[in-house]
């Protein structure tokens, strides 16, 4: 089935930039190393060497909050950090693409009379990890609480569990936001076992972690948040991926 992209959500670290984002591009690729031989009996023979990401934007300019794209891009140049972009919607559950990048490229300004544009672009320092989003950015969090149960699958040896936060907005007196993913054999979660602790947020940013490569033969995943504070409110995105 085929998609029109009119809902794309873009995350840079503590910003969302879908509201200023007209463009976004996603590129994965592996190095082609030649082993070419005499036992290769006259074909090339390759195999797989490094693996890059990048991620690649465009859209109109905006200025004058730290989660606008002028701002937030200037702040991120030079940065490493997370970043999530989903295809269509940011709902839990919905498809994303995550990985923890390096803000490499941003470029600003065009023509007399042109709506103001930006570009920019951010290079993979972690595989591109294909997932879900496990906490939405439009539901702000005032308590400690979690959230829904995801089925991602058993990680085998070898392969992670990654996940990326994106604390977009913090409110309150002295607001404090640790963020965890747990995981359980069953859709209950009767008995979850934490896998992944982000450091606490008092601000706006974000955090990306991953598992050791150990295997893990639960199923079932979520995220669960503790809040402290003074009148605290925090919105925030979580995305999770296995690779």
């Amino acid at each position: 089935m085929s998609l029109v992209l009119t809902n794309v959500r873009a995350f840079a670290i503590g910003a969302d930039l879908t509201g200023s984002s007209s463009k976004v591009e996603l590129s994965g690729e592996v190095e082609e190393k030649d082993v070419t031989t005499y036992g290769t009996s006259g074909w090339k023979g390759v195999i797989g060497g490094l693996g890059a990401a990048e991620i690649a934007g465009e859209g109109f300019w905006e200025a004058g909050d730290p989660g606008l794209v002028d701002d937030a891009s200037w702040a991120q140049l030079g940065g490493v950090g997370p970043w999530t972009i989903c295809p269509d919607t940011a709902a839990v559950g919905s498809l994303a693409y995550l990985t923890r990048a390096l803000r490499s490229n941003y470029q600003l300004g065009g023509a007399v009379g042109d709506v103001a544009p930006w570009t920019g672009s951010a290079k993979s320092c972690w595989p591109l990890v294909r997932g879900q989003i496990g906490h939405p950015p439009g539901t702000a969090r005032t308590a400690t609480g979690t959230g829904t149960v995801l089925n991602l699958g058993a990680i085998p040896a070898g392969k992670r569990l990654y996940a990326a936060l994106h604390v977009l907005s913090v409110a309150g007196t002295t607001p404090s936001l640790t963020v965890s993913v747990e995981s359980d054999d069953a859709v209950g979660m009767a008995t979850p076992t934490t896998r992944l602790t982000f450091d606490a947020a008092t601000a706006a940013g974000g955090q990306a972690l991953r598992t050791d490569a150990s295997a893990i033969t639960d199923t079932h995943y979520r995220v669960a948040w503790a809040i402290t504070g003074t009148t605290p409110s925090f919105m925030f995105a979580v995305s999770l991926g296995i690779r």
